[in-house]
């Protein structure tokens, strides 16, 4: 072994001292073997300490870059649920109103969200991409509901996001769209509640400061000799002070305000407010006409058989919305209503606006109180005793409802009597006016049954129109 003089050993001691650092200073002595043992110790991590490997959360068309807080803190599985064409349209961004806009999509439907593609070859592919990110709509702290007054078309729901978006989903197809809605409301269910409020955008109001606060605010600004400030201080406290007298004063104006109006029934006596034709009910519209059949009815279909009985798709194809919106406000407004004018050309308008009638009324062309009976009827088995039991059932209609659902399917009829040019057979009738004419009161789980139940009835009644309206003078 190879000895060291004392210079060398120092020297030796001095460098290991400035390559060691710390370490090194924390040695008490290097004979003690209690000391040596802590230092050896000391050296080796705690499993306290341990750093953790980074949880892979890996998604489909997501980076780990770009994952949200939700995400972090409820790491659902992203599988598929269900996948399809749907007509959607985006009504509203973040609460503020969009213009209705509806294109066929290809819709994903995966555990947490809803993905949005133009076909299912631009979804796989958007797979393949890394970093590609879709348009998709978050399910979380959804809510999902059917709706028929922000479309005119039929078998529409609406989804509103928590962060204030609004969706509308339609199909022409009656199970393809039940089955899509309750897979989306299953979806929502599981997800949990408490994360709703995660991809709601924060709102932070400054609070209004106290009277206290103000002064002293204004006292320190009086030090600081910020003549601005001050000026604006003192707005802000004389606003603070007088708030409360301000709004009991408005409060109380309005009040006298709604006490001194006058009343419905004055506005209709005076001509200010005039009966409106649609969404009021069948009875009340009789009454106005002083017939047992609306006359806006009876335009419609005299306008239909003059120059639409030949018309491929009638009743089927939907006519201009703007353009129904338009005659709808001419009818309400009790304006002279030529349905021969240029502006009403598209017979398919006449049409809608007609379908829209019977859809708004307030209660069905067949009355809620006879729903259970109609669908009970048409459960029997037997043809002659089905078509007798629904005509001992139409015949107990009140007479505004008789009158007019006669006037209406003799129509109908003679659509049908047209079915190779028009293409509407009896089946088709029933298709689009079951569930315009026929609707429970309340809507269960069963909307699928039922919409079986209603074109199937509207179809008997057309095709045994004779039967059931003949013993009747015409």
């Amino acid at each position: 072994m190879q000895h060291l003089t004392p210079s060398e050993n120092g020297a030796k001691a001095h460098s290991s001292r400035d390559s060691t650092g710390a370490v090194q200073m924390r040695i008490k002595s290097a004979n003690s073997p209690h000391d040596r043992h802590s230092q050896s110790k000391s050296l080796i991590l705690s499993d306290n300490m341990r750093i953790t490997e980074p949880i892979s959360r890996h998604r489909r068309n997501h980076s780990q870059h770009n994952l949200t807080l939700a995400e972090i803190i409820c790491p659902l599985e992203q599988r598929i649920i269900k996948e399809g064409f749907l007509q959607k349209a985006k009504i509203a961004d973040e609460g503020k109103k969009l213009r209705k806009n509806w294109t066929a999509s290809w819709i994903v439907l995966t555990d947490r969200k809803i993905e949005f593609f133009k076909d299912s070859k631009q979804s796989a592919a958007a797979g393949l991409k890394p970093g590609y990110k879709s348009e998709s709509m978050d399910l979380c702290g959804a809510h999902i509901e059917w709706t028929r007054e922000k479309s005119s078309k039929k078998n529409v729901f609406q989804i509103t996001t928590a962060s204030g978006n609004e969706f509308l989903f339609q199909s022409d197809i009656d199970f393809d769209i039940l089955e899509w809605f309750h897979a989306i409301k299953n979806a929502i269910d599981k997800l949990p509640r408490e994360m709703s409020g995660l991809s709601r955008k924060k709102e932070f109001k400054l609070p209004r400061s106290s009277s206290s606060e103000l002064l002293n605010k204004l006292e320190v600004e009086s030090k600081e000799g910020k003549s601005e400030n001050r000026r604006s201080l003192i707005f802000r406290l004389n606003y603070s002070i007088s708030d409360t007298t301000d709004r009991n004063r408005v409060k109380s104006r309005l009040k006298k305000f709604i006490n001194r109006r006058p009343s419905l029934k004055t506005l209709q006596e005076k001509g200010l407010i005039k009966d409106q034709v649609f969404g009021s009910c069948l009875h009340s519209v009789c009454k106005h006409d002083g017939s047992t059949v609306p006359q806006f009815v009876m335009k419609c279909i005299k306008a239909v058989e003059k120059r639409g009985l030949d018309v491929d798709g009638i009743y089927r194809v939907s006519g201009n919305l703007a353009t129904i919106q338009k005659l709808r406000f001419v009818v309400n407004q009790e304006e002279k209503l030529n349905l021969d004018d240029s502006q009403w050309e598209d017979i398919h308008v006449v049409t809608g606006a007609l379908k829209m009638f019977f859809r708004e009324l307030p209660e069905p062309l067949f009355p809620y109180c006879f729903f259970e009976q109609f669908v009970e009827a048409i459960k029997i088995e037997d043809n002659n005793d089905r078509v007798n039991s629904m005509k001992q059932l139409v015949q107990q209609l009140p007479r505004p409802n008789y009158d007019t659902m006669k006037i209406l399917f003799c129509h109908l009829k003679k659509i049908a009597s047209k079915g190779n040019a028009n293409l509407m057979s009896p089946q088709s009738l029933g298709i689009v006016f079951g569930p315009t004419l026929l609707r429970p009161e309340k809507e269960t789980g069963a909307m699928a049954v039922y919409m079986v139940y209603q074109n199937q009835i509207v179809e008997l009644i057309l095709s045994e129109y004779n039967t059931i309206f003949g013993s009747e003078e015409d």
